[in-house]
């Protein structure tokens, strides 16, 4: 079927949409952005058979919806309307919500019904909006579109009125600033939670620190540090802890408020955001060893598994949006080491939910004082990461993918022996939409697994891949069928096994053997050689579109409508 992808940005869902419907062997095309005009010639070109809009912030317009069958994405269930739904879903701690695809009609959100999809929102509590969007809800959303695309091309399906379907009708306003608003003085730390999870990603909460207006991104709570109600009392890891009256939450990522006339500013890591104002504040360190009972932050942390002989060791790690710095590489490297110390047969390296990695943070690099110096840095640092996966020879390393990877952070698994890949993640092995040549040792590990030819059109089509597509190709070595929350104790059951699998010696002992047949034929440094020679030039050209594409991507700039090969 012809089908015409509609979406205010090709976010995540919208890849997700667009791979598996493309797998499902649909003509796809997309039209990305709020111009109603370029949305027409859109249709007039393609002549759709379908249109479906994934995320969409505005209306699509009468003269389109009136002649054409256009299917809505709304994360809520029948009968709920508004902009906000998740937001209220998160703030009001509701524990069951759904994902609707309705039909578009001049009321928002009042169309029919053709598909809706319930979920469970997950049971800690420490999970953000944008966690849950591009996982529960992003789930029960496939499946829906799913449903309602094969009830579409059936020609037999009459979608349900809501109102005749007996849905309560629910018409939520916007979640404004007004609502989000934290009383440090007199919220319990569970009430800031909900207050920071329902706007963690986007937009923040509007706060003052220090005397200036800055937006609070991201919440974890904290049992053991205290302090005076909204103090900032310890640092980690480029996060800060601030107190509440009954405790303290962490918080990861600070934006400031944009300025009249300003450039929209750029999140970034708490500490960093605030630097000289925290000259006092203590870097309060979290073990990596973290025990289970802790309730705190971090975003690095080691455990082990297993009897004697065939111990499991799990190096478990999540950055905000997946973006890894210099200082995030350094520190997981450092893990990493603190791991291979360890008597374990089998290692794995990956996220226990969301985001595995998306490569470099071109957030710090926005904001750094010289940009090009710290692509490099950032990238050298990365390079050393995946290096140190490529050269463990000791026992087998599985990269375990609990949600998206992108760019360098699909490099940085492809370095491991095995990946492992939740059925629902999305894939986006190239750089090219950055205006990047790559570096991460692709060269070398992509054609390894995919082949030449397909490493080639993965690099210059730059579209998504579903996980299931991503294993076809070779990419991935096992899909893990679990829901988002039981990613990490499945993975961990199949790790044990493979730590009992009697073949497990002979293949630990043919990986120094391999590596060094292929370093034979072309040693690992030449790889990174090659790949930094490009890399440097597109770091410290002025006039590479690297630059240009990264400050739009981080100040969320207009930079044309991005349409991935069909």
């Amino acid at each position: 079927m012809r089908i015409l992808l509609v979406a205010s940005a090709f976010n995540s869902l919208t890849q997700r949409v667009h791979a598996e419907l493309a797998d499902r062997g649909h003509e796809l095309d997309v039209v990305v952005g709020s111009d109603d005009e370029a949305l027409r010639t859109a249709v007039r070109r393609h002549a759709p058979e379908l249109l479906l809009a994934p995320m969409l912030k505005t209306a699509i317009p009468r003269d389109v919806w009136s002649a054409h069958t256009c299917l809505i994405v709304h994360p809520g269930p029948p009968g709920d309307r508004g902009p906000s739904s998740l937001d209220w879903a998160v703030a009001s701690g509701a524990r069951e919500w759904a994902v609707t695809v309705l039909e578009a009609e001049a009321e928002m959100d009042a169309g029919d019904v053709w598909a809706s999809v319930p979920f469970r929102m997950p049971d800690d509590a420490a999970h953000g909006k944008s966690d849950i969007y591009r996982n529960e809800a992003a789930d029960a959303a496939a499946a829906a579109v799913h449903l309602a695309v094969e009830r579409y091309a059936s020609g037999d399906f009459k979608p349900r009125s809501q109102h005749a379907g007996g849905a309560e009708v629910a018409v939520r306003p916007y979640y404004g600033q007004g609502r989000r608003r934290i009383d440090w003085a007199a919220d319990p730390s569970a009430a800031v939670l909900r207050k920071l999870r329902a706007a963690d990603s986007q937009p923040g909460v509007l706060d003052e620190l220090f005397g200036e207006e800055w937006f609070l991104h991201g919440g974890r709570p904290e049992d053991e540090l205290r302090g005076a109600p909204g103090e900032i009392v310890a640092t980690r890891a480029g996060a800060i802890c601030r107190a509440t009256r009954d405790g303290a939450v962490w918080i990861p990522e600070l934006r400031p408020r944009r300025a009249p006339g300003a450039p929209r500013p750029v999140k970034l890591p708490a500490a960093r955001a605030l630097g000289r104002h925290l000259h006092a504040v203590p870097e309060v360190p979290a073990p990596l060893a973290l025990p289970a009972e802790r309730r705190t932050w971090t975003d690095v942390r080691y455990e082990e598994k297993g009897g004697a002989g065939r111990r499991v060791g799990f190096l478990w790690f999540s950055f905000p949006g997946g973006a890894m710095s210099t200082g995030h590489c350094r520190r997981l490297l450092a893990a990493y080491r603190h791991a291979l110390s360890r008597p374990t047969s089998v290692l794995v390296f990956g996220s226990p939910r969301d985001f595995f990695s998306n490569g470099i943070h071109l957030g710090v690099i926005e904001a750094a004082e010289d940009p090009a110096l710290e692509s490099w840095e950032n990238i050298q640092a990365m390079d050393d990461l995946v290096e140190a996966l490529l050269r463990t020879t000791d026992r087998v390393v599985v990269a375990a993918l609990g949600g998206n990877a992108a760019a360098g952070g699909v490099m940085l698994a492809l370095a491991a022996d095995e990946v492992w890949c939740r059925e629902g993640a999305v894939l986006n092995p190239h750089y090219r939409l950055m205006g990047l040549y790559g570096s991460e040792y692709w060269t070398y590990t992509l054609p390894r697994r995919a082949g030449e030819a397909a490493a080639a059109r993965l690099m210059r089509e730059a579209a998504p891949v579903s996980a299931a597509a991503a294993a076809a190709a070779g990419l991935v070595d096992r899909l893990v069928p679990a829901a988002p929350q039981d990613f990490a104790a499945v993975t961990a059951r199949l790790a044990e096994r493979e730590a009992r699998d009697p073949g497990l010696a002979g293949r630990i002992a043919g990986k120094a053997a391999a590596l060094r047949k292929d370093e034979t034929h072309k040693p690992l440094a030449e790889y990174r050689r090659e790949e930094l020679r490009v890399m440097r030039r597109q770091f410290f050209c002025p006039e590479e579109p690297y630059h240009a594409l990264r400050r739009a991507f981080v100040r969320k700039e207009a930079r044309g409508a991005v349409r991935p090969a069909t």
